[in-house]
């Protein structure tokens, strides 16, 4: 089993890093193999909604978004862990999931999502819900904790001491491995859930 995770941090050594790392450690416990990604820094633009994505099979502008394209299709599951910036998601890694979930057409369904967010004090919530969004769109499971899956720490090396947050990370990742671990034995006796043909309407009247 393959897990990819998204670091939409600018900074390598983030408190965001402290908990995906611990989410790392149970992951490969359970010898679920992990590929990491840090995104944060790099020049993303957002989507243009040029639809030329739905005739060249790709994104149009043939950046890092196309390479995690190839590993997310491959994978079981990911994992999105960003800062929050105003109660909200890293702008950049924002712009790389409109574009990733936008322009793939290979199906997500059951493939289980899992959302990170760290803050000094609030908006963990906000972009908790914010993240979790691509999942829940895409037919993806979305994996908990027992709480909100979020660490907190503002100075670099801070989420350390986060002990909840932290426990949280690991909860998130054990219920991650059993939800990706079940759903593989789910697809050889019963196959993916029927999906039917997509209906789209507005309120135009």
């Amino acid at each position: 089993m393959k897990v990819l995770m998204i670091n939409g941090s600018p900074r390598k050594e983030s408190n965001v890093q402290l908990g995906l790392d611990e989410m790392i450690k149970v992951f490969e416990s359970e010898d679920i193999e992990v590929e990491f990604i840090q995104v944060g820094g790099k020049d993303i633009r957002g989507c243009i909604a040029c639809g030329r994505c739905s005739e060249l099979g790709k994104c149009t502008f043939d950046d890092i978004v196309n390479e995690v394209a190839v590993k997310f299709e491959e994978a079981d599951g990911l994992v999105v862990g960003s800062p929050v910036y105003y109660a909200s998601a890293n702008g950049t890694l924002v712009s790389l999931l409109d574009r990733l979930f936008y322009s793939t057409h290979f199906d997500k369904t059951m493939k289980v999502g899992c959302a990170v967010a760290c803050a000094r004090r609030g908006g963990t919530t906000a972009t908790f819900d914010e993240l979790n969004k691509y999942f829940t769109i895409s037919g993806m499971p979305v994996a908990s904790g027992q709480y909100w899956n979020a660490v907190h720490g503002a100075a670099p090396g801070q989420a350390s001491e986060d002990a909840e947050g932290l426990l949280q990370m690991r909860t998130a990742a054990r219920n991650m491995a059993f939800l990706m671990k079940s759903i593989a034995l789910g697809k050889e006796r019963f196959g993916l859930p029927e999906r039917e043909q997509g209906v789209f309407t507005n309120f135009i009247r």
